[in-house]
């Protein structure tokens, strides 16, 4: 029972469960687009299938500022607890609308509108889950950990992509191509449902009211947060989006895309790309907080100095590993990116949330964070599948990772070190 936890661990409970819920249902779409693709959207042409279902994917993504506008709203001005609360029921309503979808052969183009309003809505709830978990965890962090504490919020979505990826690979492994694509489909989404109610309930029972609300000395009136951070803090906002350049590109590709780029690049079978996906996000799962510790310890700027660096000069021979026809070498190209983007991502959350004051963070946070997610992360997968269609080269997302890295690289040397200043 929850009670039964200690309060620290109750927080991190807390903080953490919507992730999982909420990156469970919005990768799961991803991981399965091949699948998915014939269904909603017929065509002669595979990868014009394939690409209007990743446009659907990143449509989802487009309503993530929308969604940590309002939500940032709600935690910065009524608290944290209750923002994440409501973005969990709110991920709760497409979950299910997805799990009973008919498709194309159904009812014609009705199936793909009614999937394309299900997939804005989980952007909508998705918006604020990560950053306002984040932003509770970093507010009750213990002294000299604030990294780690939080930390715990990436490792939930992780987690979320994890059971994502491996329910997937289960399900593949019992049915047949047939099946899967008839029916099989559908009993991941169905099993977000379970998760959203018991998501609904650990956050309930959470009966923690410290971090709640800003400090009245912080208050700003009946200014909307959104006003003043962009008056007051709208450089730090700018370096949030730069850094997050990376974010979207570099995590979207190698743990997102990827299973799709090994099944109709590599030939490789959809169950196996999906076990390979699973080990890797294990892999990240554990790294995290390994380099969210060191983070704590000797700072934020040059462990993500480190993790972009990686990526700027592994990408191409990673992308040559996953092209290669050893299962072996496959393995240890995805692992490759995991370790990097470890790197940069264990002391990511902590340096964005330590920028921003109290009164303003969860929106300032929110808001910078969720822009490049959605224009970069939520449409890597249509980048990655137009760039090898137009060069006719399977190496070609590699350098678009390239790019990102060193967008985000220049982003860091400006940021100032904040691990071991108070909080705002």
């Amino acid at each position: 029972m929850l009670f039964e936890f200690s309060s620290r661990t109750r927080k991190i409970l807390s903080g953490t469960i919507a992730n999982v819920l909420e990156w469970y249902d919005f990768a799961i779409y991803g991981i399965l687009a091949i699948t998915i693709a014939p269904l909603f959207f017929p065509s002669d042409n595979e990868v014009t299938s394939l690409i209007a279902t990743f446009g659907v994917f990143a449509a989802g993504f487009m309503m993530r500022p929308l969604g940590g506008l309002v939500l940032g709203h709600v935690a910065d001005k009524l608290g944290r607890s209750k923002a994440l609360t409501l973005s969990v029921a709110l991920m709760a309503v497409p979950t299910t609308l997805i799990a009973i979808l008919p498709t194309y052969q159904s009812i014609g183009l009705g199936a793909p509108l009614l999937l394309t309003l299900a997939r804005l809505l989980q952007g909508l709830s998705v918006g604020g889950a990560y950053t306002g978990s984040v932003t509770f965890l970093v507010e009750n962090a213990p002294k000299g950990s604030r990294a780690l504490s939080c930390c715990w919020s990436l490792v939930g979505s992780i987690v979320g992509l994890l059971l994502g990826s491996a329910i997937a690979a289960v399900i593949a492994g019992m049915l047949t191509p047939e099946q899967m694509a008839t029916w099989g489909w559908r009993l991941p989404f169905a099993f977000g449902i379970v998760l959203a109610v018991v998501g609904i309930y650990l956050r309930r029972s959470d009966e923690t009211g410290e971090g709640e609300k800003p400090d009245a000395a912080h208050s700003q009136g009946d200014d909307a947060p959104i006003v003043v951070a962009v008056t007051n803090h709208g450089y730090d906002m700018l370096r949030v989006f730069g850094i997050n350049v990376l974010n979207g590109v570099g995590f979207y590709i190698p743990f997102v895309y990827l299973t799709t780029y090994l099944v109709k690049y590599n030939q490789l079978p959809e169950r196996y790309a999906l076990d390979i996906n699973t080990l890797t996000l294990v892999v990240l799962s554990f790294l995290i907080p390994l380099f969210a510790y060191l983070s704590d310890r000797i700072g934020r700027r040059p462990v993500m100095l480190a993790g972009a660096t990686g990526m700027l000069f592994l990408s191409y021979p990673l992308f040559w590993l996953l092209h290669h026809p050893s299962y072996t070498l496959v393995i240890l190209g995805q692992l490759g990116f995991a370790v990097v983007m470890a790197c940069f991502l264990g002391g990511l959350p902590a340096a964005m949330a330590e920028m921003f004051p109290r009164h303003v963070r969860m929106t300032a946070y929110s808001v910078a964070f969720n822009i490049p997610i959605a224009v970069f992360g939520g449409t890597t997968p249509l980048v990655a599948t137009y760039l090898i269609g137009y060069t006719h080269y399977d190496l070609a997302p590699a350098f678009y990772a390239m790019a990102a890295a060193l967008v985000t690289l220049g982003t860091i040397l400006t940021m100032r070190e904040t691990f071991h200043r108070p909080l705002r």
